[in-house]
């Protein structure tokens, strides 16, 4: 057992909730499905989960559109079914980490409904960015999601979205906002969440002199100094509040989204700011020992120098799942590939290779690791959806160039038979592949060599051996492999190149290939102890 702080250490599960587990069989994720599936998460070896927005919601951005911070989604449960499974959770070891939206809300929030009915320059409106402008927006800033990031009122007012129009960005220079989010932190620390993920950490404050500003790839975000809306210094007053309300509690903790440059992540690791930020370096890093090596150092010397945790992300609700992306060449554009393809560039057998290579990669490092539901089962990206289902809004705002996002969300199979594979008994609200069948969750627990065996092996050693310090050293046994060694002398080595090397010296406590003895294959990555 680890004597650092739970969330220094822990494997936590990100559950998108809509798609998860379905308990009332009405196509859709819930609460009590997740609460009926926890047993599966403790077995796995997960020591917390992060739930996906669960608030009402429109929907019309998975959730991310909250219209109540302190209630549940009806289709979801009720606040006390929410409060029930976070009191299982936590009796069966597993933290629960609660999904907070601070940049934005939805467009039926009772606050922005409030703001339509108001004249111009009304508090109410003041708690958004209404602005007049004339017949043109205020500047050239885009939608995250693609088109602009203003759309005008019948009063012939602005208002600003960074995300969908459904989305208005609240205002951070307002008094009441801030004071808001306090209290809503504080509800669900009552109710016994044990933190937060904070969504678009680096993105809520504005230059309200409304710069033009470069534009930006769809789903994307510029790193430049000095940008009007992203990672800005002003942010950093607001997150120690934040951090100011944690503190009042016992062993709580938040972990910030901040997509943002390397050289300023450690403003957001401060002691009296945020507990973790998430690494995305692995999603973007090529294939190869020097790049991986080049995007784990750049977070990892920036944490450990700070006194804080690294924290490890291979797939999420926002990207194409990695078993996916890593059966792509390097050069291909995973985010329009579904879209340009062409399709026959798809080596999925190396890409569930270099999956599984990966997994070793994130869960031997010193920090936390952070595993996307349906991970463990080795689950591809669903690319090939029709265009007619398309649920996410970067379908609909990118101008056919993107389908979005829903071909990592689609609903998970539990069984390999039944109407959803054992999501629920009445389908699932996006279509299942017949694909799914194979890689059902009850056709490989407990079966040697499975994406589950590997997962669940690798989290149980993981807990064992290497989860008790936080220090890790670069190992040089070649060019083509990525080698650390962590502080009680256990080893990580991952073949990244074309062809099979020795197998380095060391008692193999787990490969990701199974049977491995003399030989280290490409693609492969093995867990060693001194002998």
């Amino acid at each position: 057992m680890s004597t650092l702080d739970w969330w220094r250490t822990g494997a936590i599960y990100q559950v998108y909730i809509r798609s998860f587990a379905d308990g009332n069989g009405d196509g859709t994720g819930d609460v009590a499905g997740l609460r009926a599936k926890l047993p599966y998460l403790a077995d796995l070896g997960i020591d917390g989960i992060w739930i996906n927005p669960w608030y009402p919601s429109p929907l019309l951005d998975g959730g991310y559109d909250v219209a109540d911070y302190r209630d549940i989604h009806p289709d979801f449960g009720t606040l006390a079914d929410a409060e029930a499974m976070i009191a299982e959770a936590n009796e069966l070891g597993i933290k629960v980490l609660v999904d907070l939206v601070p940049n934005h809300c939805s467009w039926d929030h009772e606050w922005f409904k409030a703001a339509l009915a108001a004249e111009p320059g009304s508090p109410e409106r003041d708690r958004f960015h209404f602005v007049d402008n004339g017949d043109e927006p205020p500047s050239n800033w885009r939608s995250v999601f693609g088109g602009p990031a203003w759309s005008r009122t019948d009063d012939g007012q602005w208002y600003l979205h960074l995300f969908d129009s459904s989305q208005p960005d609240l205002n951070w220079e307002n008094p009441e906002v801030r004071a808001e989010f306090l209290s809503i932190l504080r509800f669900w620390l009552d109710r016994g969440a044990n933190g937060f993920r904070v969504d678009v950490a680096h993105g809520i404050t504005k230059d309200t002199s409304w710069p033009d500003v470069e534009a930006a790839q769809i789903l994307s975000n510029t790193k430049q100094p000095n940008h009007a809306h992203w990672d800005r210094d002003d942010v950093h007053e607001i997150i120690r509040e934040w951090r100011a309300v944690l503190d009042e509690y016992d062993d709580r903790m938040m972990v910030a989204e901040a997509w943002v440059a390397a050289e300023s992540l450690a403003k957001y690791l401060r002691p009296d700011e945020y507990h973790q930020s998430f690494s995305f370096g692995l999603l973007s890093a090529s294939w190869n020992a020097a790049d991986y090596q080049d995007a784990i150092r750049e977070v990892y010397d920036e944490a450990h120098a700070l006194g804080a945790a690294s924290t490890w992300v291979l797939s999420n609700h926002d990207v194409m799942r990695h078993a996916t992306r890593f059966g792509l060449p390097d050069d291909a554009e995973w985010r329009t590939w579904p879209v340009t393809g062409p399709t026959d560039l798809l080596d999925a057998e190396r890409g569930a290779r270099r999956a599984r290579a990966a997994a070793l990669i994130t869960l031997g490092l010193p920090g936390s690791a952070y595993v996307y539901q349906g991970e463990e089962l080795g689950l591809d990206e669903v690319w090939d959806l029709p265009w007619e289902v398309l649920d996410d809004p970067v379908a609909r705002r990118s101008e056919g160039t993107q389908k979005g996002r829903d071909g990592c969300r689609v609903p998970i199979p539990w069984n390999a038979d039944g109407p959803s594979y054992g999501f629920g008994a009445n389908g699932s609200w996006l279509p299942q592949p017949d694909w799914f069948a194979d890689v059902a969750a009850d056709q490989q627990i407990g079966v040697a060599g499975s994406f589950h065996s590997l997962y669940r092996d690798a989290l149980h050693v993981r807990r064992e051996h290497l989860i008790d310090d936080a220090v890790m050293t670069w190992l040089d046994l070649g060019d083509d492999l990525l080698a650390f060694e962590r502080g009680n002398g256990v080893r990580c080595v991952v073949n990244m190149g074309a062809t099979s090397v020795p197998m380095p010296d060391g008692e193999i406590l787990l490969t990701s290939t199974p049977g491995l003895a003399d030989e280290l294959p490409s693609d492969t990555g093995v867990w060693l102890r001194p002998r």
